[in-house]
């Protein structure tokens, strides 16, 4: 997040899109729900996106090929580690970041002699929430994993 230059209109209102938005946006759902607002092309939303990646405000979830906004901007910089719980069914994302974990990947990057720009895990499952409601892939229930 080295960069503090203001946001343009378009990274703002890419930013608001998806702060007011509970699950992860494509860029393409970004486009839809912003075209009352002039977007008209997905190149406009993916030059916003690419300047909030750069700054930190927003990630990429990549198992999802979506986007969230960043929950702690300014709680970790761009090399630290950030992990992500994602819910299969209600598709609810927790973002978190683990002193631990980064620990033990400094240390394999540092025995490897591996030059790591960036660490992003993703965490797939079912939150809570779903399990008490009996989501499919819930051992014992309808879709279970592994039978």
């Amino acid at each position: 997040m080295t960069d503090h230059r203001p946001l343009t209109r378009n990274q703002a209102l890419v930013l608001e899109t998806l702060t007011a938005c509970e699950e992860p946006l494509s860029a393409y759902a970004i486009l839809d729900r912003l075209r009352g607002e002039g977007f008209r092309a997905p190149l406009q939303v993916y030059r916003a996106l690419d300047k909030l990646l750069q700054t930190g405000l927003v990630h990429r979830l990549d198992s999802l090929k979506a986007f969230v906004a960043c929950a702690h901007p300014h709680e970790h910089g761009g090399e630290a580690t950030v992990a992500f719980a994602i819910c299969e069914n209600c598709a609810r994302v927790w973002e978190f970041s683990d002193s631990t974990i980064e620990d033990r990947f400094e240390a394999w990057a540092k025995a490897e002699n591996f030059l790591t720009r960036a660490t992003t895990i993703e965490i797939s499952g079912l939150c809570a929430a779903c399990r008490e409601a009996g989501a499919p892939g819930e051992p014992g229930q309808p879709g279970e994993r592994g039978a």
